[in-house]
């Protein structure tokens, strides 16, 4: 089997992480939405932060990033 020619190699490559990076932001807007449904029943969004042992800026940041509420 022939390796196809290089520019034909670099079209596949740049359509792949075309769709990576289109799955990756749909993913940031659902783990947005789920970051804000844990500070909503948590109480707040240091107390999320807390059970998930990350930053509450992150998370607010997270939040306020990627979703439209």
């Amino acid at each position: 089997m022939e390796t196809p020619p290089w520019r034909d190699r670099i079209r596949t490559e740049d359509e792949l992480l075309e769709q990576l990076e289109l799955q990756a932001e749909q993913a940031r807007k659902r783990r947005a939405e789920a970051l804000k449904e844990g500070a909503d029943e948590l109480g707040s969004v240091y107390k999320l932060a807390k059970d998930l042992g990350l930053s509450w800026t992150a998370v607010a940041n997270a939040i306020k990033k990627y979703t439209t509420k």
